[in-house]
C-alpha cells in the first residue's frame, strides 16, 4: 500500500492524480507541526468517494490540504461543512464496520475506564468501554482510522482492544463525567505550591487580630505625629515617583530608538530543546490552533462574539474554538443554544468550585484543547481577522525560548463617553509604547489577559494558570522568565469594549491591583531565588515595575499634596523640609505628569486614534479613580484574596473599526 511521509515527496505530484492512486495516499500528521505522518486507513477515504459523500475534487483537496497543514480527512470534510456530525459518525461505522455506542446510555464500567488518565483520554480521542464476556477488552474510540497506530501507546492489556465507535462530543462528556472531581480538583492545583497564592487563605481570627492591631497603632502615630508620618510617607511617594519616571523614560526611549534585543535561545529542562530545535529544520506545516474563551453570564455578546471569530481567516480544519462556561451559568449556554456553532467551535462546561476564577475555568479546559497552539480571548473580543496566521507565523520562525506572543489591546467604543476615552489612551499607551519599550530593554513583562498565544508543550511544563491568582495574565508573564521562557510583543490587534462606567472601571481596576499585590508577595518568597532565575537586569525591571505602580496608586494623595507647591499655596511639610528640596520634589511630580502626558500623546498619535490626542491631558482626572480602587484592593487582598469581582460587558456592541492602520502603526514604530 502506498503512503508517503511528510520528508517526502508524493509520486504523482507531477501530473493528474488518479482516482484510486489518490485514495491510495491520503495521510494524516501524528500530531506537532513537522511530526512525521502515520497512515490514515485508506478504506475511509475510498468509502465516502464511492458514496459520493466527497467528491474526487474535494478528495484532491484534502490530500493537498493536509500536506500543508497538521489536520485530518475528518476534520476537513467535517469543518468545511461537507458532511455534518451525524454523517461523519455514520460513515466511519459503515466503513470500519463498527458498532455505535451511545456513552450516555451504556457508560463505561468505572474500574476499566479508569485504566487510563483522561489527559490521554483526550488526546487519543479514547475511553477503555466494557469487557465481554469472552474477556475481550472494548474501547470507545471516536477516531477509528488512527486506533491501530494508537494502541502500541497504550498499557500492554489494550494492545490487543477491539473499538467501538463513539462521537466525539459523548467521548468528552464521559470522560468529564468520570473524572469530575480529579479534573475539577487538578484545575485548582496545577501550579506548584509555591509558584501558587493558594496558601493566602481567608484570614483567621489571628490574622484579624493582627491587622487590627496595626492598623490602631498606624491611626495612633497619625493622630500623635501626623506632620511626621506625612514627611515619611511623602519621602517614600517622592522616591518611588523618581524611579517610576527612569522606569517610564527608558522605556519610552528604547521604543522609539533602541533595537529589539538578540538574545541566545534557552532551554527548560521539562522541554525537549534539541527536538525543539530540530523542527525548525524540517518542512513547516500550520499547526491545529486551540482558542480558549471563558464566559461567565455573558449573554448579551454570545452571538456576536461567534460572528467575529468567524472573521478568523485561518483554516477551519486547523481552528478549535473552546467556549467554557461554568456548569451553572444557565443564562450564557441558553444564549449559545439559540445559535448554531460551527463544527470548530465547542462547548467545555465546568464543574462548579471555588473558587470561581477565569484562570481555573482555563486550567479545566486546557485538556480538552486539541492546538499545539493555545490562544485566549475574552468574551467582548473582535480580533483582526488575519491574527492567527501571524501568530503561527512567527511561531514558525522563532527560537525554542520564545513561547508567548501578545498581541496589541485596542478599544472599539472609544467614543462613547469621556470613561471611554481615557481608558482607550491608557492602554494604548501601555501596549503600544510601554510593553514593547520594556521587552526591548530586556525586561519581563506582565501579559494582558487576552490575545495572548502559547506553545501548548511550554505552557503545560509550567503548569498553566494559577487558579487562585486574580491577574493570572501578570502572574505567568514572570513565571514564563523565571523559567527560562521569552514573551514578545506581535503586530497584530484586538477590539474590545473600553469599561465605560465608574462603579465597574473601580471594580475591575481593584481586581487588576489586587493581582498585583498578591503577584508580588508569591513571586517574593524567595526574592534570591527570584534573582537567580531572573537575573540582576530582569530582577530590577520587576522590583521597579510592581512597586512603583502599587506606591503610586496608594500615596496618590501625597503627591497630590505638590500640587500646592507649584501653585504657590502653604503645604504641610513646610517647615519641615527646606524650602528647596520641597520645590524640587514638586518639580520632579510635574515632570512625570508630563511624562505621562507625553507618554499618551506619543501612544495615540497614529491615524487611527489621532481624534484622543486632545482627550490626553484628562488623564489628570481619570487616575484618581485608581485611588479608590487600590484601597478596595487592599481590603480585599486581606479579607477576600480570591474573590473575583467579574467585569460586565456588553455595554456597547458598536461596529469594530479597521484595525489594519493600527497593527501598520505598531510594525513601524517596533
Amino acid at each position: 500500500m502506498l503512503f508517503w511521509t511528510s520528508g517526502g515527496t508524493p509520486p504523482t505530484a507531477q501530473g493528474p492524480v488518479p482516482r484510486d492512486e489518490m485514495l491510495r495516499t491520503v495521510t494524516r500528521p501524528a500530531g506537532a507541526s513537522g511530526a512525521p505522518r502515520t497512515r490514515v486507513r485508506p478504506d475511509l477515504a475510498r468509502y465516502l468517494v464511492d458514496r459520493k459523500l466527497v467528491s474526487v475534487g474535494q478528495m484532491l483537496g484534502v490530500r493537498a490540504q493536509m500536506r500543508r497543514d497538521c489536520s485530518s480527512l475528518s476534520t476537513i470534510a467535517l469543518n468545511e461543512g461537507w458532511l455534518t456530525a451525524d454523517d461523519l459518525l455514520r460513515a466511519r461505522a459503515d466503513c470500519f464496520s463498527l458498532r455505535i455506542v451511545d456513552l450516555a446510555d451504556q457508560p463505561p464500567d468505572p474500574a476499566l475506564a479508569r485504566a487510563l488518565d483522561p489527559a490521554t483520554c483526550l488526546r487519543l480521542g479514547l475511553m477503555p468501554w466494557r469487557e465481554t464476556e469472552d474477556g475481550t477488552l472494548l474501547i470507545a474510540t471516536a477516531r477509528p482510522e488512527d486506533f491501530a497506530d494508537q494502541a502500541p501507546e497504550l498499557p500492554a492489556p489494550f494492545h490487543r482492544a477491539r473499538p467501538v465507535l463513539v462521537d466525539p462530543a459523548d467521548l468528552e462528556g464521559a470522560i468529564a463525567r468520570q473524572w469530575r472531581d480529579e479534573m475539577a480538583q487538578a484545575a485548582l492545583t496545577r501550579v506548584p505550591a509555591h509558584e501558587s497564592c493558594r496558601g493566602w487563605a481567608a484570614p483567621s481570627i489571628w490574622r484579624k487580630l493582627a491587622l487590627a492591631g496595626g492598623a490602631l497603632t498606624l491611626l495612633a502615630l497619625v493622630l500623635a505625629y501626623p506632620v511626621a508620618v506625612f514627611a515619611v510617607l511623602a519621602g517614600w511617594a517622592v522616591a518611588t515617583l523618581g524611579v517610576a519616571a527612569l522606569h517610564r523614560g527608558a522605556a519610552v526611549m528604547a521604543f522609539l530608538f533602541a533595537r529589539p534585543p538578540v538574545q541566545a535561545a534557552q532551554h527548560h529542562p521539562a522541554l525537549p530543546g534539541p527536538a525543539m530545535q530540530a523542527r525548525s529544520l524540517t518542512p513547516f506545516r500550520r499547526p491545529v490552533v486551540s482558542i480558549l474563551v471563558p464566559l461567565y453570564r455573558e449573554p448579551e455578546v454570545a452571538d456576536i462574539l461567534i460572528q467575529r471569530l468567524e472573521k478568523l481567516r485561518y483554516p477551519r480544519a486547523l481552528l478549535d474554538v473552546l467556549l467554557i462556561l461554568e456548569e451553572d451559568d444557565t443564562v450564557t449556554s441558553s444564549a449559545l443554544a439559540r445559535v448554531t456553532l460551527p463544527p470548530w467551535m465547542r462547548v467545555i462546561p465546568v464543574p462548579d468550585g471555588r473558587p470561581r476564577t477565569k484562570p481555573r475555568a482555563m486550567n479545566y479546559a486546557l485538556d480538552f484543547a486539541r492546538g499545539q497552539i493555545i490562544g485566549i480571548y475574552d468574551a467582548e473580543d473582535a480580533p483582526d481577522p488575519d491574527q492567527i496566521d501571524q501568530v503561527v507565523a512567527r511561531f514558525a520562525t522563532a527560537p525554542p525560548d520564545l513561547v508567548c506572543l501578545q498581541g496589541v489591546l485596542d478599544y472599539y467604543n472609544p467614543r462613547q463617553n469621556w470613561l471611554a476615552r481615557c481608558f482607550t489612551i491608557e492602554y494604548a499607551a501601555w501596549f503600544r509604547v510601554m510593553m514593547p519599550g520594556m521587552q526591548r530593554l530586556g525586561f519581563a513583562i506582565p501579559l494582558g489577559g487576552t490575545t495572548l498565544f502559547f506553545r501548548r508543550d511550554a505552557l503545560q511544563a509550567l503548569g498553566g494558570w494559577d487558579a487562585h491568582n486574580v491577574t493570572e495574565d501578570a502572574d505567568l508573564g514572570f513565571r514564563l522568565a523565571r523559567h527560562g521562557f521569552r514573551t514578545e510583543m506581535i503586530a497584530t490587534s484586538t477590539g474590545e469594549e473600553a469599561n465605560c462606567h465608574p462603579l465597574p472601571w473601580v471594580k475591575q481596576r481593584s481586581r487588576w491591583l489586587k493581582g498585583y499585590m498578591v503577584t508580588y508577595l508569591v513571586h517574593m518568597r524567595a526574592p534570591l531565588l527570584l534573582l537567580r532565575q531572573l537575573g540582576p537586569w530582569r530582577f530590577l525591571g520587576y522590583q521597579t515595575h510592581f512597586i512603583t505602580a502599587l506606591s503610586q496608586f496608594l500615596l496618590a494623595p501625597v503627591l497630590w499634596s505638590f500640587w500646592l507647591v507649584l501653585m504657590g499655596l502653604p503645604h504641610p511639610l513646610d517647615g519641615l523640609i527646606p524650602e528647596g528640596p520641597l520645590i524640587a520634589m514638586a518639580r520632579l511630580f510635574l515632570l512625570v505628569e508630563i511624562l505621562t502626558i507625553a507618554t499618551g500623546l506619543l501612544a495615540v498619535s497614529g491615524p487611527a486614534h489621532r481624534h484622543l490626542l486632545f482627550w490626553v491631558p484628562t488623564l489628570h482626572f481619570y487616575f484618581p479613580l485608581g485611588v479608590l480602587a487600590v484601597y478596595k484592593a487592599l481590603y480585599e487582598l486581606i479579607f477576600a484574596p480570591f474573590f473575583w469581582d467579574k467585569t460586565a460587558h456588553g455595554h456597547s456592541l458598536l461596529s469594530r473599526p479597521r484595525h489594519g492602520l493600527l497593527a501598520r502603526a505598531f510594525t513601524r514604530r517596533s
